[in-house]
Protein backbone atom coordinates (compact mmCIF):
# COMPACT_ATOMS: atom_id res chain seq x y z
CA UNK A 1 0.00 0.00 0.00
CA UNK A 2 1.37 3.18 -0.86
CA UNK A 3 1.44 6.29 1.23
CA UNK A 4 -0.93 8.43 -0.64
CA UNK A 5 -3.34 5.34 -0.08
CA UNK A 6 -2.81 5.21 3.54
CA UNK A 7 -3.33 8.52 3.92
CA UNK A 8 -7.03 8.63 1.80
CA UNK A 9 -8.12 5.36 3.94
CA UNK A 10 -7.17 7.15 7.18
CA UNK A 11 -9.24 9.79 5.73
CA UNK A 12 -12.22 7.97 4.22
CA UNK A 13 -12.35 6.43 8.13
CA UNK A 14 -11.96 9.56 10.20
CA UNK A 15 -14.52 11.75 7.94
CA UNK A 16 -17.05 9.08 7.67
CA UNK A 17 -17.12 8.51 11.64
CA UNK A 18 -17.85 11.60 12.71
CA UNK A 19 -20.93 11.63 14.33
CA UNK A 20 -24.73 12.89 13.19
CA UNK A 21 -25.58 14.96 16.29
CA UNK A 22 -22.31 16.82 15.52
CA UNK A 23 -23.05 18.11 11.85
CA UNK A 24 -26.07 20.09 13.43
CA UNK A 25 -23.52 22.18 15.90
CA UNK A 26 -20.51 22.79 17.19
CA UNK A 27 -17.01 24.91 16.63
CA UNK A 28 -13.57 24.67 14.23
CA UNK A 29 -10.40 25.52 14.11
CA UNK A 30 -8.71 26.90 11.03
CA UNK A 31 -4.90 27.40 9.52
CA UNK A 32 -3.50 29.67 7.29
CA UNK A 33 -2.88 28.61 3.63
CA UNK A 34 -1.43 30.20 0.60
CA UNK A 35 -2.18 30.00 -3.28
CA UNK A 36 -1.70 32.81 -6.27
CA UNK A 37 -2.36 36.10 -5.92
CA UNK A 38 -5.74 37.40 -7.12
CA UNK A 39 -6.30 39.12 -10.34
CA UNK A 40 -9.23 41.49 -11.64
CA UNK A 41 -12.41 39.97 -13.14
CA UNK A 42 -15.25 37.95 -12.15
CA UNK A 43 -14.80 35.17 -10.45
CA UNK A 44 -16.26 32.05 -12.23
CA UNK A 45 -18.49 29.63 -10.62
CA UNK A 46 -19.17 26.15 -12.49
CA UNK A 47 -22.50 24.75 -11.51
CA UNK A 48 -23.53 21.51 -11.69
CA UNK A 49 -27.65 22.20 -10.58
CA UNK A 50 -28.92 22.35 -13.55
CA UNK A 51 -32.98 20.56 -12.40
CA UNK A 52 -35.34 23.57 -13.15
CA UNK A 53 -35.92 24.70 -8.54
CA UNK A 54 -31.94 24.56 -8.07
CA UNK A 55 -30.83 26.45 -11.36
CA UNK A 56 -33.02 29.21 -10.12
CA UNK A 57 -32.13 28.84 -6.85
CA UNK A 58 -28.43 29.30 -8.05
CA UNK A 59 -29.16 32.67 -10.09
CA UNK A 60 -30.92 33.94 -7.16
CA UNK A 61 -27.75 33.03 -5.17
CA UNK A 62 -25.28 35.18 -7.51
CA UNK A 63 -28.00 38.17 -8.04
CA UNK A 64 -27.53 38.75 -4.03
CA UNK A 65 -23.69 38.25 -4.22
CA UNK A 66 -23.70 40.82 -6.96
CA UNK A 67 -24.84 43.45 -4.81
CA UNK A 68 -20.78 43.41 -2.95
CA UNK A 69 -18.63 41.43 -5.90
CA UNK A 70 -18.77 40.12 -9.19
CA UNK A 71 -19.42 36.90 -10.65
CA UNK A 72 -20.44 34.46 -13.59
CA UNK A 73 -22.60 31.81 -12.85
CA UNK A 74 -22.47 28.66 -16.04
CA UNK A 75 -24.83 26.28 -15.15
CA UNK A 76 -23.80 23.21 -17.03
CA UNK A 77 -25.44 19.57 -17.43
CA UNK A 78 -25.42 17.44 -14.41
CA UNK A 79 -24.10 14.78 -15.88
CA UNK A 80 -21.72 16.47 -18.25
CA UNK A 81 -20.34 18.33 -15.35
CA UNK A 82 -19.31 15.02 -13.83
CA UNK A 83 -17.73 13.66 -16.48
CA UNK A 84 -16.12 17.04 -17.29
CA UNK A 85 -15.08 17.79 -13.95
CA UNK A 86 -11.30 16.41 -13.64
CA UNK A 87 -10.68 18.47 -17.29
CA UNK A 88 -12.67 21.13 -15.86
CA UNK A 89 -9.88 20.86 -12.68
CA UNK A 90 -6.32 20.67 -15.11
CA UNK A 91 -7.39 22.64 -17.70
CA UNK A 92 -4.86 26.08 -18.46
CA UNK A 93 -7.99 28.39 -17.63
CA UNK A 94 -10.57 26.32 -15.22
CA UNK A 95 -13.20 27.96 -13.51
CA UNK A 96 -12.77 29.71 -10.51
CA UNK A 97 -15.59 27.67 -7.75
CA UNK A 98 -17.04 24.55 -8.51
CA UNK A 99 -20.54 22.73 -7.14
CA UNK A 100 -18.89 19.85 -5.70
CA UNK A 101 -18.92 17.30 -2.50
CA UNK A 102 -16.68 17.10 0.24
CA UNK A 103 -15.19 13.99 2.00
CA UNK A 104 -12.96 11.97 0.35
CA UNK A 105 -13.94 12.59 -3.15
CA UNK A 106 -12.22 16.10 -2.46
CA UNK A 107 -9.34 14.49 -1.06
CA UNK A 108 -8.71 13.28 -4.09
CA UNK A 109 -8.30 15.92 -6.05
CA UNK A 110 -6.69 17.71 -3.52
CA UNK A 111 -4.04 15.07 -3.48
CA UNK A 112 -3.27 15.96 -7.05
CA UNK A 113 -2.61 19.21 -6.29
CA UNK A 114 -5.76 20.58 -7.93
CA UNK A 115 -7.79 22.17 -4.91
CA UNK A 116 -7.30 25.30 -3.40
CA UNK A 117 -6.67 25.42 0.32
CA UNK A 118 -9.28 27.44 2.05
CA UNK A 119 -7.81 28.07 5.76
CA UNK A 120 -8.46 31.40 5.19
CA UNK A 121 -11.75 30.99 4.80
CA UNK A 122 -12.41 29.11 7.43
CA UNK A 123 -11.49 31.88 9.70
CA UNK A 124 -14.63 33.57 8.97
CA UNK A 125 -17.10 33.95 12.13
CA UNK A 126 -19.58 31.71 10.09
CA UNK A 127 -17.16 28.78 9.70
CA UNK A 128 -16.13 28.99 13.12
CA UNK A 129 -19.09 28.11 14.27
CA UNK A 130 -19.89 25.21 11.78
CA UNK A 131 -20.00 21.39 13.58
CA UNK A 132 -16.45 19.54 14.21
CA UNK A 133 -17.79 16.81 11.66
CA UNK A 134 -18.17 19.59 8.99
CA UNK A 135 -14.58 20.59 9.65
CA UNK A 136 -13.59 17.46 9.26
CA UNK A 137 -15.24 16.56 6.41
CA UNK A 138 -13.73 19.27 4.61
CA UNK A 139 -10.18 18.88 5.64
CA UNK A 140 -8.39 17.19 3.33
CA UNK A 141 -5.81 14.04 4.19
CA UNK A 142 -2.69 16.64 4.55
CA UNK A 143 -4.33 19.12 7.13
CA UNK A 144 -5.71 21.59 4.81
CA UNK A 145 -9.58 22.76 4.44
CA UNK A 146 -10.12 22.50 0.95
CA UNK A 147 -14.44 22.59 0.73
CA UNK A 148 -17.25 24.71 2.06
CA UNK A 149 -20.31 22.59 2.98
CA UNK A 150 -23.39 24.42 2.58
CA UNK A 151 -26.12 22.00 2.57
CA UNK A 152 -27.04 18.60 2.97
CA UNK A 153 -29.51 16.24 2.65
CA UNK A 154 -30.84 12.68 2.55
CA UNK A 155 -31.76 9.08 0.93
CA UNK A 156 -34.63 7.48 1.41
CA UNK A 157 -37.55 5.37 -0.16
CA UNK A 158 -40.43 8.32 -1.42
CA UNK A 159 -43.44 7.96 -2.36
CA UNK A 160 -46.55 9.91 -3.08
CA UNK A 161 -49.04 9.61 -0.04
CA UNK A 162 -51.98 9.89 -2.53
CA UNK A 163 -51.16 6.93 -4.23
CA UNK A 164 -50.55 4.82 -1.14
CA UNK A 165 -53.86 5.64 0.10
CA UNK A 166 -55.34 4.70 -3.46
CA UNK A 167 -53.57 1.56 -3.14
CA UNK A 168 -54.51 1.04 0.40
CA UNK A 169 -50.65 -0.09 1.21
CA UNK A 170 -48.73 1.67 4.36
CA UNK A 171 -44.89 1.97 4.41
CA UNK A 172 -43.28 -1.14 5.61
CA UNK A 173 -41.03 -1.39 9.10
CA UNK A 174 -38.51 -4.15 8.45
CA UNK A 175 -37.80 -6.28 5.55
CA UNK A 176 -40.69 -8.82 5.49
CA UNK A 177 -43.07 -5.99 5.55
CA UNK A 178 -40.83 -4.11 2.45
CA UNK A 179 -41.07 -7.60 0.61
CA UNK A 180 -44.82 -7.49 1.10
CA UNK A 181 -45.38 -4.51 -0.03
CA UNK A 182 -44.01 -4.77 -3.20
CA UNK A 183 -46.38 -8.17 -3.38
CA UNK A 184 -49.12 -5.49 -2.77
CA UNK A 185 -48.57 -2.78 -5.24
CA UNK A 186 -46.98 -5.75 -8.09
CA UNK A 187 -50.61 -6.94 -7.74
CA UNK A 188 -52.56 -4.29 -8.45
CA UNK A 189 -50.55 -3.32 -11.54
CA UNK A 190 -48.11 -0.84 -10.17
CA UNK A 191 -44.21 -1.53 -10.62
CA UNK A 192 -43.30 -1.48 -7.13
CA UNK A 193 -39.37 0.08 -7.28
CA UNK A 194 -38.40 2.74 -9.80
CA UNK A 195 -34.90 3.00 -10.44
CA UNK A 196 -33.84 5.62 -12.93
CA UNK A 197 -30.37 3.72 -13.68
CA UNK A 198 -30.26 4.21 -17.28
CA UNK A 199 -29.06 7.27 -19.59
CA UNK A 200 -26.51 9.27 -17.78
CA UNK A 201 -27.28 8.18 -14.14
CA UNK A 202 -26.36 4.86 -13.87
CA UNK A 203 -24.66 5.77 -10.34
CA UNK A 204 -28.58 5.91 -9.30
CA UNK A 205 -28.56 2.36 -8.54
CA UNK A 206 -25.25 2.76 -5.96
CA UNK A 207 -27.91 3.62 -3.26
CA UNK A 208 -28.79 0.08 -3.61
CA UNK A 209 -25.79 -1.22 -3.19
CA UNK A 210 -24.58 1.07 -0.16
CA UNK A 211 -27.86 0.90 1.69
CA UNK A 212 -28.29 -3.17 1.86
CA UNK A 213 -24.41 -3.23 2.58
CA UNK A 214 -24.68 -0.82 5.37
CA UNK A 215 -28.13 -2.45 6.91
CA UNK A 216 -26.38 -6.22 6.32
CA UNK A 217 -22.51 -5.86 6.74
CA UNK A 218 -22.75 -1.99 8.81
CA UNK A 219 -21.76 1.44 8.29
CA UNK A 220 -17.69 0.66 8.84
CA UNK A 221 -17.71 -2.33 6.81
CA UNK A 222 -18.84 -0.54 3.92
CA UNK A 223 -16.58 2.62 4.38
CA UNK A 224 -13.40 0.01 4.64
CA UNK A 225 -14.97 -1.35 1.97
CA UNK A 226 -14.92 1.24 -0.54
CA UNK A 227 -11.27 2.30 0.63
CA UNK A 228 -9.92 -0.71 -0.36
CA UNK A 229 -9.34 -2.64 2.92
CA UNK A 230 -11.84 -5.43 2.03
CA UNK A 231 -12.64 -6.93 -1.31
CA UNK A 232 -15.64 -6.70 -3.42
CA UNK A 233 -15.83 -10.12 -3.89
CA UNK A 234 -15.84 -11.47 -0.36
CA UNK A 235 -18.92 -13.64 0.99
CA UNK A 236 -19.88 -10.23 3.06
CA UNK A 237 -20.80 -8.57 -0.36
CA UNK A 238 -22.00 -11.63 -1.94
CA UNK A 239 -24.81 -11.31 1.31
CA UNK A 240 -25.48 -7.61 -0.04
CA UNK A 241 -26.55 -9.26 -3.89
CA UNK A 242 -28.49 -12.59 -1.79
CA UNK A 243 -31.06 -9.99 -0.27
CA UNK A 244 -30.91 -7.73 -3.57
CA UNK A 245 -32.00 -10.65 -5.64
CA UNK A 246 -35.26 -11.06 -3.57
CA UNK A 247 -36.71 -7.30 -4.86
CA UNK A 248 -35.51 -7.70 -8.21
CA UNK A 249 -38.60 -8.61 -9.50
CA UNK A 250 -40.37 -5.68 -8.47
CA UNK A 251 -38.22 -3.50 -10.44
CA UNK A 252 -39.39 -1.47 -13.09
CA UNK A 253 -38.42 -3.51 -16.38
CA UNK A 254 -36.83 -0.05 -17.86
CA UNK A 255 -35.05 0.45 -14.38
CA UNK A 256 -31.75 0.90 -16.30
CA UNK A 257 -33.27 2.13 -19.60
CA UNK A 258 -34.43 5.56 -18.55
CA UNK A 259 -32.78 8.46 -16.27
CA UNK A 260 -33.69 9.45 -12.52
CA UNK A 261 -35.25 12.35 -14.11
CA UNK A 262 -38.18 9.52 -16.55
CA UNK A 263 -38.20 7.39 -13.27
CA UNK A 264 -39.28 10.78 -10.79
CA UNK A 265 -41.80 11.21 -13.14
CA UNK A 266 -43.36 7.59 -13.36
CA UNK A 267 -43.37 7.76 -9.93
CA UNK A 268 -45.12 11.33 -9.29
CA UNK A 269 -47.68 9.73 -11.97
CA UNK A 270 -48.84 6.40 -10.53
CA UNK A 271 -47.10 4.27 -12.68
CA UNK A 272 -44.27 3.24 -10.28
CA UNK A 273 -44.75 3.13 -6.46
CA UNK A 274 -41.76 4.56 -4.75
CA UNK A 275 -38.11 4.71 -5.37
CA UNK A 276 -35.07 5.14 -3.32
CA UNK A 277 -33.44 8.40 -4.13
CA UNK A 278 -32.26 11.33 -2.25
CA UNK A 279 -34.28 14.62 -1.81
CA UNK A 280 -32.80 16.42 -4.70
CA UNK A 281 -34.84 14.69 -7.26
CA UNK A 282 -38.45 17.43 -6.15
CA UNK A 283 -36.34 20.04 -7.78
CA UNK A 284 -37.75 18.06 -11.35
CA UNK A 285 -40.96 17.82 -9.85
CA UNK A 286 -43.77 20.14 -9.81
CA UNK A 287 -44.47 22.40 -6.75
CA UNK A 288 -47.81 21.39 -6.08
CA UNK A 289 -46.86 17.88 -5.67
CA UNK A 290 -43.84 18.37 -2.85
CA UNK A 291 -46.84 18.58 -0.35
CA UNK A 292 -47.94 14.89 -1.22
CA UNK A 293 -44.73 13.34 -1.41
CA UNK A 294 -43.17 11.47 1.76
CA UNK A 295 -41.16 8.98 2.16
CA UNK A 296 -39.66 6.08 4.64
CA UNK A 297 -36.69 4.95 6.20
CA UNK A 298 -34.99 1.98 3.94
CA UNK A 299 -35.72 -1.25 5.93
CA UNK A 300 -33.92 -2.62 8.78
CA UNK A 301 -32.47 -6.02 7.62
CA UNK A 302 -30.01 -6.77 10.81
CA UNK A 303 -31.75 -5.46 13.84
CA UNK A 304 -28.09 -5.26 14.85
CA UNK A 305 -26.46 -3.65 13.01
CA UNK A 306 -26.56 0.50 14.26
CA UNK A 307 -29.11 2.33 11.98
CA UNK A 308 -26.78 4.46 9.10
CA UNK A 309 -28.57 6.04 6.77
CA UNK A 310 -26.97 8.04 3.66
CA UNK A 311 -26.89 12.21 4.42
CA UNK A 312 -24.47 13.73 1.59
CA UNK A 313 -22.90 17.45 2.18
CA UNK A 314 -23.15 19.55 -0.57
CA UNK A 315 -21.15 22.89 -1.30
CA UNK A 316 -18.14 24.21 -2.80
CA UNK A 317 -14.44 24.31 -3.85
CA UNK A 318 -12.28 26.07 -5.89
CA UNK A 319 -9.34 25.63 -8.64
CA UNK A 320 -5.62 25.85 -7.51
CA UNK A 321 -5.21 27.42 -10.26
CA UNK A 322 -7.39 30.18 -9.48
CA UNK A 323 -5.83 33.49 -10.59
CA UNK A 324 -8.85 35.39 -8.10
CA UNK A 325 -8.08 34.12 -5.02
CA UNK A 326 -9.23 37.23 -3.00
CA UNK A 327 -12.38 37.11 -4.65
CA UNK A 328 -12.97 33.87 -4.40
CA UNK A 329 -12.33 33.89 -0.90
CA UNK A 330 -14.87 36.61 -0.45
CA UNK A 331 -17.60 34.44 -2.95
CA UNK A 332 -17.12 31.14 -0.17
CA UNK A 333 -17.23 33.40 2.59
CA UNK A 334 -20.80 34.43 1.42
CA UNK A 335 -21.99 31.17 1.05
CA UNK A 336 -21.10 29.99 4.04
CA UNK A 337 -23.89 32.38 5.64
CA UNK A 338 -26.97 32.19 6.98
CA UNK A 339 -28.60 34.35 4.58
CA UNK A 340 -26.78 32.50 1.59
CA UNK A 341 -28.06 28.97 2.79
CA UNK A 342 -32.23 30.61 3.23
CA UNK A 343 -31.87 32.16 0.06
CA UNK A 344 -31.11 29.00 -1.81
CA UNK A 345 -33.49 26.72 -0.08
CA UNK A 346 -36.27 29.22 -0.84
CA UNK A 347 -35.90 29.48 -4.18
CA UNK A 348 -34.82 25.46 -4.50
CA UNK A 349 -37.64 22.82 -3.68
CA UNK A 350 -36.59 23.46 -0.18
CA UNK A 351 -35.98 19.89 0.84
CA UNK A 352 -31.85 20.26 1.73
CA UNK A 353 -31.14 21.20 4.89
CA UNK A 354 -28.72 24.30 5.69
CA UNK A 355 -24.82 23.77 7.58
CA UNK A 356 -24.94 26.92 9.16
CA UNK A 357 -25.99 26.46 12.62
CA UNK A 358 -28.18 29.94 12.18
CA UNK A 359 -29.68 29.30 8.87
CA UNK A 360 -33.44 28.02 8.85
CA UNK A 361 -34.51 25.18 6.85
CA UNK A 362 -37.83 25.30 5.02
CA UNK A 363 -39.69 23.96 7.98
CA UNK A 364 -42.17 21.95 5.71
CA UNK A 365 -43.21 18.48 7.14
CA UNK A 366 -41.00 16.73 4.98
CA UNK A 367 -37.92 18.83 6.37
CA UNK A 368 -39.17 18.55 9.41
CA UNK A 369 -39.02 13.87 9.19
CA UNK A 370 -35.97 14.34 6.95
CA UNK A 371 -33.51 16.46 10.02
CA UNK A 372 -35.58 13.71 12.47
CA UNK A 373 -34.57 11.11 10.17
CA UNK A 374 -30.59 11.96 10.15
CA UNK A 375 -30.89 12.93 13.63
CA UNK A 376 -31.67 9.43 14.20
CA UNK A 377 -28.95 7.63 12.97
CA UNK A 378 -26.02 6.12 14.67
CA UNK A 379 -24.09 7.05 11.62
CA UNK A 380 -24.17 8.97 8.42
CA UNK A 381 -22.66 7.81 5.05
CA UNK A 382 -22.21 10.30 1.99
CA UNK A 383 -23.12 8.18 -1.05
CA UNK A 384 -20.70 5.81 -2.80
CA UNK A 385 -18.03 7.83 -4.69
CA UNK A 386 -18.31 10.04 -2.18
CA UNK A 387 -17.29 7.90 0.13
CA UNK A 388 -14.36 6.42 -1.94
CA UNK A 389 -13.63 8.46 -5.27
CA UNK A 390 -15.54 10.07 -8.69
CA UNK A 391 -12.67 7.73 -10.03
CA UNK A 392 -14.53 4.44 -8.48
CA UNK A 393 -17.99 5.30 -9.45
CA UNK A 394 -17.49 4.06 -13.21
CA UNK A 395 -16.60 0.31 -11.65
CA UNK A 396 -19.45 0.17 -9.76
CA UNK A 397 -21.99 1.39 -12.99
CA UNK A 398 -20.88 -1.44 -14.72
CA UNK A 399 -21.62 -3.98 -12.31
CA UNK A 400 -24.26 -2.65 -10.80
CA UNK A 401 -26.43 -2.34 -13.96
CA UNK A 402 -24.94 -5.70 -15.27
CA UNK A 403 -26.40 -7.58 -12.30
CA UNK A 404 -29.43 -6.06 -12.50
CA UNK A 405 -29.51 -7.37 -15.77
CA UNK A 406 -27.72 -10.63 -15.34
CA UNK A 407 -28.15 -11.91 -11.72
CA UNK A 408 -27.51 -15.13 -12.20
CA UNK A 409 -23.73 -14.41 -13.40
CA UNK A 410 -23.08 -12.54 -9.78
CA UNK A 411 -19.72 -14.25 -9.68
CA UNK A 412 -18.19 -13.05 -12.35
CA UNK A 413 -19.65 -9.63 -11.98
CA UNK A 414 -17.70 -9.00 -8.43
CA UNK A 415 -14.93 -10.94 -10.06
CA UNK A 416 -14.81 -8.26 -12.59
CA UNK A 417 -15.65 -5.33 -10.11
CA UNK A 418 -12.68 -6.06 -7.62
CA UNK A 419 -10.01 -6.44 -10.59
CA UNK A 420 -11.63 -3.18 -12.00
CA UNK A 421 -11.45 -1.28 -8.28
CA UNK A 422 -7.98 -2.69 -7.56
CA UNK A 423 -6.80 -0.89 -10.90
CA UNK A 424 -8.25 2.43 -9.16
CA UNK A 425 -7.01 1.97 -5.58
CA UNK A 426 -3.36 0.94 -7.05
CA UNK A 427 -3.00 3.84 -9.36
Amino acid sequence: MTHSQTSRRRFIAGAGAAGTAALLSGCVTSTSSTSKTSSKGPVSLQSNLSAPQAKAAMQDLVAAYKKKGAVDLNTVAAETFRTQLPTYLTSANPPDVYTWYPGSVADAYARKNLLLGLDEVWTSPDLQRYSKALHTLCTSSSGKKVFVPTTYYWWGMFYRKSNFAKWGVTPPTDWDGFLDLCDKLKSKGVAPIGLGAGGNTAWVASAWFDYLDIRINGAQYHRELLAGKHRFDDPEVHKVFDRWKEVLPFFDPSGTAVAFQDATTALLNGRSGMMLIGTFFADAAPKDALDDIDFFRFPVIDPKVPLAEEAPTDGYFASARSGHRDQVFDLLRFLAGAEAQEIYLKGSSGTALPCHPDAKDTGTPLVVKGRKHVAEAAEVTQFFNRDSSDALQPTADAALTKFIAKPKEINSILTDWQRDAQKIWGA
